[in-house]
């Protein structure tokens, strides 16, 4: 699936149904076709595996994906300052999360080795990582480099 110049495609965060943005219009207006809730919200959407399929391969956007556990304190520490990271920058990213404990196979298919890990997709593939904790700034940074 690819944009034309005047839209973009995005998946509802509420129902992984594929949007497609027209690029005229403010993006933080967009409502979905199939469940008529807001296609960005501001907050970072928790991924299962088919979600995750979805949101890597359909969006347009680069998906940020943060792997994380409960367990861990580093990424119980980094859950808000994600959080504001994905308020400040969406619709020009969508920010996920993807619990490696409830989502092992994910976890194995891409590696994950440590916690947190922030992956970014852009295109259905993978295009850049880092490991360990980071506060909404630097985390603004990185993501900037990519979108």
């Amino acid at each position: 699936m690819s944009a034309s110049p005047d839209s973009y495609h995005v998946v509802c965060p509420h129902c992984a149904t594929t949007n497609r943005i027209p690029a005229a219009k403010p993006a933080h207006e967009a409502k979905c076709g199939h469940c008529g809730k807001p296609v960005f919200d501001g907050h970072p959407v928790a991924l299962d595996a088919k979600a995750f399929q979805r949101h890597v391969a359909k969006s347009d956007i680069p998906v940020v994906v943060d792997f994380w556990a409960e367990w861990c304190g580093p990424c119980k520490m980094m859950a808000p300052e994600f959080a504001r990271a994905a308020h400040d920058m969406e619709p020009r990213a969508r920010f996920a999360k993807v619990d490696t404990e409830a989502e092992q196979g994910i976890a194995a298919q891409f590696g994950i080795r440590s916690i947190p890990t922030l992956v970014i997709f852009k295109g259905g593939r993978e295009i850049a990582r880092q490991s360990g904790a980071m506060p909404a700034a630097q985390l603004k940074t990185w993501v900037a480099q990519y979108v």
